[in-house]
C-alpha cells in the first residue's frame, strides 16, 4: 500500500508534459533557424539583384520567402508551447510541407511549360514531393486523432 494520493487521469496528463521534450525542442530550434536563415538568404539574394527581374522570378522569391517565414514562425510557436500538443505540431508541419510542395510544383511546372522544356520532369519530381508530404500529413492527422482518443478515454473529456 502506498502513501501517495491517487491522481485523476487529467492530473496525470497535466503533469506528464508541461514542457517540450528535448527531441521536439531540437526540431523547433532547427525549424526556427532554417526559416530565419532561409528568409535572410532569399531576401538578400532578391534585394541584391542588379537588374530588373522577370515577374516569375519575383514570384519565386516571394514564395520562398513566405515558406521560410512560415517555418520560422512554426519553430518560434513550437518553442513557446508549454502545454501538451497532442501531435498538433506534426499536423502543422505537415501542412506547411504540403503547401510548399504544391506551390513549388505549380511554379516549376509553369516555368517549364513557358520555356518549352515540357512539364513531365517537373510534374514527376513535384508529384513525388507532394506524395511524400501528403503521406506525412495523413500520418500526422492519424497520430493526433489516436492521442486525442486516448486522452478522451482516460479523462472522459471531449477532444480539444
Amino acid at each position: 500500500m502506498t502513501e501517495e494520493p491517487r491522481l485523476s487521469a487529467q492530473d496525470m496528463i497535466d503533469r506528464l508534459a508541461p514542457v517540450l521534450s528535448p527531441r521536439v525542442r531540437i526540431r523547433a530550434v532547427a525549424a526556427l533557424l532554417a526559416g530565419v536563415g532561409g528568409t535572410v538568404f532569399v531576401g538578400t539574394l532578391w534585394w541584391s539583384e542588379p537588374g530588373p527581374l522577370p515577374g516569375r522570378t519575383h514570384l519565386a522569391f516571394a514564395l520562398f520567402t513566405v515558406f521560410c517565414l512560415a517555418w520560422a514562425t512554426y519553430g518560434g510557436w513550437l518553442l513557446t508551447r508549454r502545454v501538451p500538443l497532442f501531435a498538433t505540431d506534426r499536423v502543422i508541419a505537415a501542412w506547411i510541407g504540403l503547401a510548399a510542395s504544391l506551390a513549388t510544383t505549380a511554379v516549376v511546372t509553369v516555368v517549364a511549360v513557358q520555356r518549352g522544356t515540357g512539364a513531365g520532369l517537373a510534374l514527376a519530381v513535384g508529384g513525388l514531393f507532394v506524395a511524400v508530404a501528403l503521406a506525412l500529413a495523413v500520418r500526422a492527422h492519424a497520430r493526433r486523432a489516436a492521442l486525442l482518443r486516448r486522452m478522451h478515454e482516460l479523462t472522459g473529456r471531449e477532444e480539444r
